[in-house]
Formats: structure tokens, C-alpha cells, sequence
């Protein structure tokens, strides 16, 4: 697809976050994107402390261990809007949440879905692994390993949530349940396909130059501070955000 100079996303590196403060900003942009408080689409990257999320399939029975040992590890498990089942964030996984007005964009589900695995597909492409989708389940993967993942949610024609794809995360964690909900597969992770660790910045920056790529966009760095002035929001004011713009900064300096 050929870049459109007139459509421009803001794009936001976020580093770590936590994954309750992640959602509450998604939920605001949502919010901003359909009040035209933010008049341009944008794209969360970040990374998440270890954290398991239940989406609107998900349930307790694709757990393996016990609530106990998940209670002692100290990880939260958190119920969320987004499609699909079970799934595990952690260190080393690269996530992307666009905040996307799929109407305005004039872009199916079943399209917006495609594209974003082809962003991961060319992605790790780059490093040299060779992915595909899989009827059995939105996401790509090598074989039967997953290595990358989808689920959005959609309210009013905005869509977030998003994606993420396994760069040099542990296994450990995905041991401890079923795969979106899948028995017998396996998870993968770019580091394991390769056989070393990846750098985790060449991977976030291959993904934004196959987003402009696939959605036909231009992406223009915006950093915490100047999104959330376009909320209209006091980042003083609610303690999630404040942690979110703590964290970014000390990512800057």
C-alpha cells in the first residue's frame, strides 16, 4: 500500500507499563477518539509486567495451575473486554494497541484483523522467521507454535486493544495455561526461533515501519505528555495516568 502524506497516527513508546494503567489510557483515547477530542488514530507500544488476561471467552478452567500457586506468584489475572480467551503478558513481549476509528477508516473487522498480522508477519520477517496464519486461530505462527497474538474490542466503531508478539519473553508463564484457549499447542518466541536474544528496539521499529506499510500511513512520534494534553486530561489528577507518564519519562532520560 502506497503512504498517504493527509493520514497521519500518532505513535506513543510507552516502555513498561502496568497492564491496568495501559487499559484505563486505551479507554480514554476510545472516549477522546469518539468525542473528536483527538482528531488523528494512534498506537500504543509497550511492554507489560507479568500479567494474565481473561477476554470475553476466557474463563478459569484454561488455567493449569492452581488459583493458589497463581495467588502466591504474586501476577494478577485481570477480565477484560477484548475478544479471544487466556492469554499471558510479560517482559520481552512487544505489545501494540491501536486506538483506531475503524468507520472514519472505512476498514472492516475481518481487514483491520489481516492487516495487523501482516504487520507482525513482515516484522519477524525481518529477522529472518518465516510465519503464517492459522485457521485455527487469529494470530501468526511458526508450525503449531504461536508467536504472535490478536484480540481487540470495538465500542462505536473504535477499535482497541491489539496485539502481541513474543520477542525474548520467558515460556515459564505460558505453561501455566492453555493458549488462548487451545490444548496441545505450543508458544514460541522470536529468541527461541532464532536460537538468541533480539533487540527488542529493532523489533518495535521494524513493526512501525510495517504498520505506515500495510495501513498505508504516516506515523509521527508523540510522547505521553503531548497525548494527554490532547485528552484535555490533568495527568495529576488520575493516578493510573501519572504513574503511566512516571514511567515514560524515566524510559526518556
Amino acid at each position: 500500500m502506497k503512504y498517504n502524506k493527509s493520514k497521519k497516527w500518532l505513535c506513543v513508546d510507552l516502555e513498561t507499563l502496568e497492564y491496568r494503567a495501559a487499559w484505563d489510557l486505551q479507554t480514554s483515547l476510545v472516549d477522546a477518539r469518539k468525542k473528536r477530542i483527538i482528531d488523528k488514530d494512534v498506537i500504543l507500544l509497550l511492554e507489560h509486567p507479568p500479567v494474565f488476561t481473561l477476554g470475553r471467552r476466557g474463563g478459569l478452567d484454561d488455567l493449569t495451575v492452581s488459583p493458589d500457586l497463581l495467588e502466591k506468584s504474586g501476577i494478577p489475572l485481570v477480565q477484560v473486554e477484548r475478544g479471544g480467551v487466556i492469554t499471558f503478558h510479560g517482559p520481552g513481549q512487544l505489545i501494540m494497541y491501536p486506538i483506531i476509528d475503524l468507520n472514519a477508516a472505512r476498514m472492516r473487522v475481518v481487514d483491520y484483523v489481516e492487516k495487523l498480522e501482516e504487520v507482525m508477519i513482515r516484522a519477524v520477517a525481518d529477522s529472518g522467521i518465516i510465519a503464517e496464519r492459522n485457521s485455527l486461530n487469529r494470530g501468526i505462527w511458526v508450525g503449531n507454535k504461536k508467536l504472535g497474538s490478536i484480540g481487540i474490542a470495538i465500542r462505536r466503531g473504535i477499535c482497541f486493544h491489539g496485539m502481541s508478539l513474543n520477542v525474548n519473553i520467558s515460556m515459564k508463564h505460558f505453561g501455566w495455561m492453555n493458549p488462548c484457549g487451545l490444548k496441545q499447542i505450543e508458544i514460541s518466541s522470536m529468541q527461541r526461533e532464532l536460537s538468541h536474544k533480539v533487540s527488542m528496539s529493532k523489533v518495535c521499529a521494524a513493526v512501525k515501519k510495517h504498520m505506515e506499510s500495510v495501513f498505508g500511513v504516516n506515523l509521527i512520534k508523540t510522547s505521553l505528555p503531548e497525548l494527554l494534553k490532547k485528552l484535555n486530561k490533568n495527568y495529576e489528577s488520575t493516578s493510573n495516568i501519572k504513574k503511566t507518564f512516571k514511567k515514560t519519562r524515566m524510559a526518556e532520560t
